[in-house]
């Protein structure tokens, strides 16, 4: 089991080396160092960018967590939040509330969120729901890994945790690299893109 797990760790750092592609970046000199910390961790970084540069619709879809189907296109017009996450990574556990919090706050405004689960199985994610109080659904990608796909353009998650905000287009308008500190940078980050259709 161990063993397994190892493997299991190896090939998810393997692949986000894979999809950061540079060597003088951060997330790969992490790994280099063998913090042992079991993810790749970003360092926070906020990356927004202007409607010519937002790309693609991004389309996704998957399982969730309570065995439903879940369809980025049911979302179409709103301002959709994606978080990356998994259960035994502490940044996740710390940002869960500020995302719960800032998900109630936008619940009747044209908001969507919905978690893509990296590694864990049903039971697993359905703990940390209930532990954390998340009420939006996830969906669980590790044995597809399809939604992680779905992302790995231009602005790809890249890390452990990572919250990719899409406009009312489905295009990416801003990602935070790593644990969110607060919820005013995701409210900002709501609004601006909300005032964008007013």
């Amino acid at each position: 089991m161990h063993g397994t797990r190892r493997v299991g760790v190896v090939l998810a750092v393997a692949s986000a080396l894979l999809l950061t592609g540079c060597t003088s970046d951060p997330l790969a000199e992490q790994y280099r160092e063998g913090s042992g910390k079991n993810y790749i961790a970003g360092d926070g970084t906020i990356s927004e960018f202007d409607e010519p540069q937002r790309g693609e619709r991004i389309e996704f879809s998957g399982e969730t967590v309570e065995g439903q189907r879940y369809d980025s296109a049911d979302a179409e017009g709103d301002v959709q939040v994606v978080n990356f996450w998994y259960a035994g990574c502490a940044p996740c556990r710390a940002e869960a509330p500020i995302l719960q919090d800032v998900s109630e706050a936008f619940a009747d405004e044209g908001v969507s969120f919905v978690g893509v689960n990296v590694r864990d199985q049903a039971g697993t994610a359905a703990s940390f729901e209930e532990k954390y109080g998340v009420t939006y659904p996830s969906i669980l990608d590790v044995n597809s890994g399809e939604a992680q796909l779905a992302f790995s353009g231009p602005v790809p998650p890249a890390a452990v945790p990572t919250t990719i905000v899409l406009d009312q287009e489905g295009r990416v308008a801003a990602r935070v690299l790593g644990q969110l500190d607060s919820a005013s940078i995701l409210e900002s980050i709501i609004d601006q893109l909300l005032a964008e259709q007013a």
